[in-house]
């Protein structure tokens, strides 16, 4: 697996895993025209350790999961991916310590979902659909708003859903060496990168 990581870091298949600052992010993908930012999970085996079953219980997928933050771009090409994380971390405070969306140039535009409610007070260029106010109902007009997002930002799932093609990386992980699951993720996401060019 290192072998294969090097060969599609050379190549520049391997998503970044945190872009610098802005300038970077225009020279390493000048092409991209809209970024879709989510979480994915992926189960693991029970931990023994009563805390660290705690921070890994994804009260989401109601089992142990660790976490990537990823962006991709209309392609479905993942162009960043975060380092693994315990699956209990919310998807806006895990963006809050990674920062993603701060190095995407203003005129890109960010589509997110409610978990991340929130950082459309941070950054300008953020789409987030709209949220049922409670006791209310959404308007038809937000409706439709809402539908049009949530079939642009469907290109999100579908990289994730390209990327665990590969079993290593949906299956439950039993692999007790430290942080191979999240060189795995990584790899995993550069095959994927590498079959849309090769496809």
């Amino acid at each position: 697996m290192p072998v294969l990581e090097a060969a599609l870091g050379k190549i520049m298949m391997l998503p970044e895993r945190q872009l610098d600052n802005i300038t970077a992010n225009l020279e390493r993908f000048p092409e991209v025209k809209r970024v879709m930012i989510d979480g994915t999970e992926r189960p693991i085996q029970r931990p023994q350790d009563p805390k660290q079953q705690t921070l890994n219980y994804s009260g989401k997928k109601k089992q142990h999961t660790r976490k990537h933050l990823a962006a991709v771009d209309e392609t479905k090409r993942v162009i960043v991916l975060s380092k693994a994380r315990e699956g209990k971390l919310h998807d806006k405070r895990f963006h809050d310590q990674d920062d993603i969306a701060s190095n995407v140039p203003d005129e890109i535009p960010i589509e997110v979902d409610l978990g991340f409610q929130g950082l459309q007070n941070q950054y300008e260029n953020i789409h987030l659909p709209h949220k049922k106010p409670r006791g209310g109902a959404l308007s038809e007009v937000q409706k439709q708003e809402n539908r049009c997002l949530s079939q642009s930002r469907v290109i999100c799932e579908n990289a994730f859903a390209g990327v665990k093609r590969y079993n290593a990386v949906s299956v439950v992980y039993r692999n007790r060496i430290v942080d191979f699951d999240d060189h795995l993720m990584l790899t995993a996401a550069g095959l994927w990168n590498f079959y849309l060019v090769a496809a």
